[in-house]
């Protein structure tokens, strides 16, 4: 069953922030899509068995924060 998500990312004010978040969280096991809006900075994760936590540290891992 495919799950969605939904971050805000308020740091990301680039293309370069587009790509460094949407990179990280496609690594994660389980993410089948990830949209990144720069204009709302809302960042949406599809996938199975997502798990909020990794995906949280994935974000992290790209330099920013999900509020």
């Amino acid at each position: 069953m495919t799950q969605t998500l939904t971050y805000t990312v308020p740091a990301m004010t680039c293309d370069h922030c587009t790509r460094a978040v949407g990179g990280e969280l496609r690594s994660v096991p389980g993410v089948t899509a990830v949209d990144v809006d720069l204009d709302s900075k809302v960042v949406t994760v599809a996938g199975e068995g997502l798990d909020d936590r990794v995906l949280r540290a994935a974000i992290e891992e790209a330099g920013y924060e999900a509020t």
